[in-house]
């Protein structure tokens, strides 16, 4: 074994476990009751013990920094770390034998194939209600049990295509099932993206433990899903549907879309007509077969379900019912979702299997018996009282710790609604230990296990996503409550074959270009994305030529710091008291506090704020290294509190965004195929940057030969100050500068070059042939470009007098015709208006 530790130069050997005591009355995952390690988990101890202390602190910073790069998240609302809290991953997997596994994948896939039959049931000839094997009542009052898909055709009888199963074990060792997971099981992609991170940070111990590959699962899973098409159709249209950038699991859904090669769509992004459902795309409405969707049930279908919700998509039932699409899991497999059906699911495993049930629930009462109720009211003590039902999701309350009026008062309520109640055994949660503080402690974990349809049987992912307890004394594992995860490792006995979703080699793969499933809402989303980039460059830009005028006093001419200040006013940067004359120390002290704090009036923290919230919108159409750039300047957006903050510090701060965004520009330029996706994005960076360009140097012309001085902060602001110095060699001039800035269209930041770039975007745009010609758009960007051409530079010499006034009007007149032209791509593009007005 390596050494570890040196002290003194003398070489000790670094002990994983040493000091760690498991918790009482727990099994332990890794320790048994001696002190000794469980004999699966000692292959990877050693293995990580060969690593030093400080070597393997630095992986487990490694982990956390690819997580935090790649935007890895849990959205928590109320969270002080803010809603997109980075994904916690221990460094210490939870590790499973073969030979246990063996039995677990058994009992999960037997379970499954249980759920499946029983949803069958009560969905079709509802034999078992009639047989009173389930309680009519436990059906027909749960809300989650949804009428309206009572007889909907089900392709090949598949119910459940995806089930999680919450898993701990007893202190002896047994598996027990806490809760089933039934209409749209979270954190696969969580699990997958769990197992990449482990894979690149501890390669050498994942080789040594041999470890069951995930791959195999997905791609079952994948093509499972293809085949529900109801047409059997070669290429089928499979969309993941996703409640949106605010669900608590967005970041898997964009995930997952990317990886099983899903077009990633919103309820909006849909539409049912002649009871098929068509997705909304740039060339029109194209058929969609098949529908993996991470949206509860009674969200799916405002028309029939809930009315209240836009998340759905409206006739989606209706679609179903008339066979034209396929919806996994299929709509109402959430009515089993409910831990009241546990208690009957062994006499359910032998009338409809044959067979006993290998994996049994968590002792489960459910009040609507009334010897189930007379039991849960005599041992109130040591039971966990919870809704019956997922739509009255209450927090679970242990009998143990109420008052005697609290106990009084829940009596009451569960003699006078016994069927809204279950009660289940206040289990101890297995332990597994976690590397905390440079050290080995245990807490609880629950393991989720996952089951996919394949063919007429079930696949169980080799692996799965172990939750952990955030302390080892709080009896709830949830990932709102601040919890993390583990990865988890299934053994095996030999060599692990590797496995992956792409075409085998050798196999023929004809080429394909572009295809037509851009969702408008994408194509809006990117354009203003594009706006957002562009919009929060220039923002800064435009502080960042302030603040390098404070840092370097000494050479700053005091009237064009003054100048700048009121251009930043006018352009609403700035709020209108920097405008104001006042000690130079109290404006340093307002700018430094402006800029590091998160002053309400700040627009510009706003705007970036606003580009990552569309860029999360979008994820699944941008690349790992995009995202990180994105997500590099979002983390750059606030300076470090609790130290005062220097004005050099300041620039550097504004430096590092700027390069951020340059970067982020440089990845659309360069990693983009040249698809609609990249043109709208491209369009709305030119239409953003030719109205602050306008916007900018007709500010600057209106305000008065006074302000002629605000011309060199003017160039460096729009990135042109070598390009003006290398050409004329002279101090800043209106007239040059106005030929530079706006007529030049070598110079990527002139107006007339975004003019050019957006005729060409726009010919290039999907048009309806039956349109007028030329389109509105078209004859918005000719209409501004004659109107640029029509400004001469020749007449100006300074800011304010009749020539700069003329610019002025024109300016103020292409920046119209750009808002216009705006108006005209949302309406055409992104309303999917129909007709188009000559």
């Amino acid at each position: 074994m390596k050494s570890a530790t040196d002290i003194d130069g003398v070489t000790t050997p670094w002990r994983l476990f040493e000091g760690y005591h498991p918790l009482e009355g727990a099994y332990d995952e890794m320790v048994a009751p001696q002190g000794v390690l469980r004999p699966h988990c000692e292959t990877f101890v050693r293995s990580l013990e060969t690593l030093s202390q400080p070597e393997f602190a630095s992986r487990g910073e490694g982990a956390k920094r690819s997580i935090r790069e790649n935007g890895v998240t849990y959205n928590i609302y109320g969270d002080p770390q803010g809603v997109d809290r980075p994904w916690e991953l221990d460094m210490v997997p939870l590790l499973i034998s073969s030979a246990e596994w063996a039995h677990l994948e058994t009992g999960l896939s037997q379970r499954t194939r249980l759920l499946n039959r029983i949803l069958a049931d009560l969905y079709g000839p509802q034999t078992l209600l009639g047989a009173r094997l389930l309680p009519p009542s436990l059906v027909f009052s749960n809300p989650a049990f949804l009428r309206p898909c009572h007889d909907i055709p089900v392709p090949h009888g598949i119910h459940l295509h995806m089930h999680a199963v919450d898993l701990t074990r007893s202190p002896d060792g047994q598996w027990w099932a806490l809760a089933d997971r039934t209409q749209a099981p979270s954190g696969a992609g969580y699990a997958l993206e769990n197992r990449i991170v482990m894979l690149r940070n501890l390669p050498e111990a994942f080789r040594d433990c041999q470890v069951h590959r995930l791959a195999s699962f997905f791609r079952a899973q994948r093509d499972t899903l293809m085949a529900l098409a109801p047409q059997s159709k070669d290429q089928p249209r499979v969309v993941l549907l996703t409640p949106g950038p605010l669900n608590e699991t967005h970041f898997e859904h964009a995930y997952l879309a990317r990886y099983l090669g899903f077009t990633l769509v919103e309820g909006g992004d849909l539409t049912v007509r002649d009871h098929r459902v068509f997705i909304k795309t740039l060339e029109g409405l194209q058929p969609v077969d098949v529908i993996f969707r991470r949206l509860d049930d009674s969200f799916c279908d405002p028309l029939e379900l809930r009315s209240d919700s836009s998340l759905g998509v409206a006739g989606l039932i209706e679609a179903t019912r008339a066979g034209n699409v396929a919806i996994a899991n299929a709509l109402g497999s959430g009515a089993i979702e409910t831990a009241a059906i546990l208690p009957f699911l062994p006499e359910l495993c032998r009338h409809l299997l044959g067979e006993d049930l290998m994996l049994p629930s968590v002792a489960t009462w459910w009040c609507g018996e009334p010897t189930a109720l007379q039991y849960v009211l005599e041992h109130l003590d040591d039971l966990v009282l919870k809704r019956a039902f997922p739509t009255e999701a209450r927090e679970p309350v242990f009998g143990r710790k109420l008052s005697t009026r609290e106990k009084s008062l829940l009596t009451a309520e569960l003699r006078s609604r016994p069927d809204h109640f279950v009660a289940q055994e206040q289990v101890a949660l297995s332990a597994a230990p976690v590397w905390h503080q440079h050290r080995m402690e245990p807490r609880p974990v629950v393991f989720r296990a996952y089951v996919t349809a394949s063919g007429d049987s079930y696949v169980v992912m080799p692996g799965g996503l172990t939750r952990v307890s955030s302390t080892y004394d709080v009896p709830i594992v949830s990932m709102q409550r601040g919890g993390g995860s583990k990865d988890t490792w299934v053994l095996s006995d030999g060599p692990v074959s590797a496995v992956t979703l792409l075409t085998p080699a050798g196999s023929a793969v004809p080429p394909e270009r572009a295809g037509s499933d851009l969702p408008s809402r994408v194509a809006e989303s990117l354009f203003w994305l594009g706006r957002y980039a562009e919009r929060a460059e220039h923002a800064i830009r435009l502080l960042r030529s302030v603040v390098a005028r404070l840092t370097d006093l000494d050479t700053t001419d005091p009237l064009e710091l003054s100048a700048l200040l009121r251009v930043l006013v006018e352009l609403g940067v700035l709020p209108e008291r920097f405008a104001e004359r006042r000690p130079l120390r109290e404006l340093e002290e307002d700018m430094l506090s402006f800029i590091s704090k998160e002053d309400p009036q700040a627009g510009f923290r706003q705007t970036i704020n606003e580009l990552r919230r569309i860029a999360a919108v979008v994820r699944d159409r941008l690349s790992i290294d995009t995202w990180r750039i994105l997500n590099q300047l979002h983390q750059d957006r606030r300076l470090r509190h609790g130290r005062r903050v220097q004005f050099d510090v300041v620039l550097a701060h504004l430096n590092r965004m700027i390069t951020d965004l340059a970067a982020f520009s440089g990845m659309e330029m360069e990693n983009m195929t040249r698809g609609h996706g990249w043109r709208f994005l491209d369009v709305g960076r030119r239409l953003e940057r030719a109205m602050n360009a306008s916007r900018l140097v007709r500010q600057v012309l209106s305000a008065g030969p006074s302000d002629d001085a605000v011309l060199e902060p003017l160039l460096e602001i729009a990135d042109s100050s070598m390009t003006y110095r290398r050409r004329y060699f002279a101090r800043p001039q209106v007239s040059p500068l106005l030929d530079l800035l706006l007529l030049d269209d070598t110079n990527t930041r002139a107006v007339a070059f975004q003019l050019a770039a957006l005729t060409e975007h726009i010919r290039h745009l999907p048009h309806d042939p039956k349109a007028p010609s030329p389109t509105r758009e078209e004859r918005l960007i000719d209409q501004a470009t004659a109107m640029l051409l029509q400004v001469d530079p020749r007449t100006v010499h300074r800011a304010g007098d009749p020539g700069s006034r003329e610019v002025t009007a024109l300016l103020s007149s292409i920046e119209n015709d750009l808002r216009a032209l705006s108006e005209a791509i949302s309406y055409f593009y992104f309303s999917h208006a129909e007709l188009r007005v000559s």
